[in-house]
């Protein structure tokens, strides 16, 4: 995955969202916990179908090594998937992404401008992948 960048849409201008900082929104959590609130924010990026894990990733097909890398590196978990957007994209991905911690999601958002993909290793005959970001 490479050159994140904010995206801001159009629904962050209503009441349902409060602004905390740039690109940083707290909201109702859309997975029923009545009155929890998460923070969000949404980026868009490009998969890289030459990385470990992202070989038949496309704006259509968000695949699970890379994005289950940065939910789990982060502490993030995904809020909303853009379909429109990213059904029509023929490379920019659209993605939100939700926690109960601000500090993931400005965390997160030091992936601006950078690269995070996986390299595999093989252990004990079985198959890993640590994620880099560079």
């Amino acid at each position: 995955m490479k050159n994140f960048e904010n995206y801001t849409p159009e629904k962050y201008m209503t009441l349902d969202f409060q602004k905390i900082e740039d690109g940083i929104y707290k909201t109702k959590s859309p997975y029923g916990s009545k009155g929890e609130n998460i923070f969000v924010t949404s980026l868009t990026f490009e998969m890289e179908p030459d990385c470990y894990g992202e070989e038949d990733a496309s704006p259509r097909n968000l695949t699970q090594v890379p994005i289950e890398g940065i939910l789990d590196k982060f502490g993030l978990f995904v809020t909303d998937f853009y379909e429109q957007l990213n059904e029509t994209s023929e490379t920019i991905c659209y993605q939100e992404f939700g926690s109960l911690a601000l500090e993931n999601i400005q965390k997160l958002r030091t992936l601006i401008g950078k690269r995070f993909y996986a390299v595999p290793y093989i252990e004990d005959g079985e198959e890993y992948y640590d994620m880099v970001i560079e």
